[in-house]
Order: structure tokens, then C-alpha cells, then sequence
């Protein structure tokens, strides 16, 4: 059987095309670089005060592995705070073990966190961040627990605890 050369390159063409929407999809764009925030500093400034793996999920949109963040199995009586800008962002009363390895809470704080659209990973999510300083924390989905539905699925790594 003989391969059409024509043929050949519109596959290879496509196929480009593909795995470049892929890669924008999954870019590594500093977090809410259009909106401006109360909190603010540069890029270099946050990587010092948040050290590699915070500014990375913080400022980049990264994620941690799972079942790695000590706030995973964290369930005293207290509260979450932005490790970016310490803004009290949840309760500990709204914590749940949702089995996905990060931490996850039915409900943020009054005016603690805001929500965007977040189109990476050639998929529409909710992507949670902090309201004072726009750090990147997370993504809400609609498959928590009472009394909200909600599940902020957080990485622990952009969150301090503070005890009661």
C-alpha cells in the first residue's frame, strides 16, 4: 500500500497542533497576573518569603503530590491561613477527609477566597485563590459534603495552621 506524502504531513500538522494546545494548556503562567490584589510584591520577592514549592503552587499555579502535605492529616481545633499573605482562609470545622490526598474543606471563610475559571489541562475547572493577595490554592468542585455540596480541594503547601 502506498502512503500519500499529503496525507502524511496534514497528520503530522495535527498532531503538532495537539501537543501545542497541550503545552499552553498546562503553561506555568504567574498567578493572576491581570488583577491586582491588596497584597502585592515581584515575582523574585515572593520566591524568597514562600521558598520553592509554595511560590511554585502560589504564584504558578503548580500543584503539590499528593498525600504530601502534614495539613492533610492536620485536624485540631484552628484556623487555615494563606502561607502567601496570611489571610484566615478556612475553618477547621469545615474540613473533611475527602480522600483525594490533599486537603479539603465544605466551606472558605466570609470574604477569604475568589473563584475564576480555570481552562488548563484542556478541561473547565474552578480555580480557587486568596482574595487579598491572589495566590493560587486550589480548585472547587460540586462533590463535597453537607451543607454545602462543595469540596476546596487546597494544597497544603500554599496554607499555614494556625491552632485554636
Amino acid at each position: 500500500m502506498a502512503h500519500d506524502p499529503s496525507r502524511r504531513s496534514l497528520l503530522s500538522l495535527a498532531a503538532a497542533g495537539v501537543a501545542g494546545v497541550a503545552l499552553w494548556g498546562c503553561r506555568s503562567a504567574p498567578a493572576a497576573a491581570a488583577e491586582r490584589f491588596p497584597v502585592q510584591m515581584s515575582d523574585a520577592a515572593w520566591r524568597k518569603k514562600l521558598g520553592d514549592q509554595a511560590w511554585a503552587v502560589l504564584r504558578h499555579e503548580s500543584t503539590e503530590r499528593p498525600f504530601t502535605s502534614p495539613l492533610n492529616d492536620e485536624h485540631r481545633a484552628g484556623t487555615f491561613l494563606c502561607k502567601g499573605c496570611a489571610l484566615p482562609l478556612f475553618a477547621s470545622r469545615t474540613k473533611f477527609d475527602s480522600g483525594t490526598g490533599w486537603p479539603s474543606f465544605y466551606a472558605p471563610l466570609p470574604q477569604a477566597v475568589a473563584t475564576r475559571t480555570d481552562s488548563s489541562l484542556m478541561m473547565q475547572r474552578v480555580e480557587v485563590h486568596c482574595r487579598q493577595c491572589g495566590g493560587h490554592l486550589g480548585h472547587v468542585f460540586d462533590d463535597g459534603p453537607k451543607p454545602t455540596g462543595k469540596r476546596y480541594c487546597m494544597n497544603g503547601v500554599a496554607m499555614t495552621f494556625r491552632p485554636a
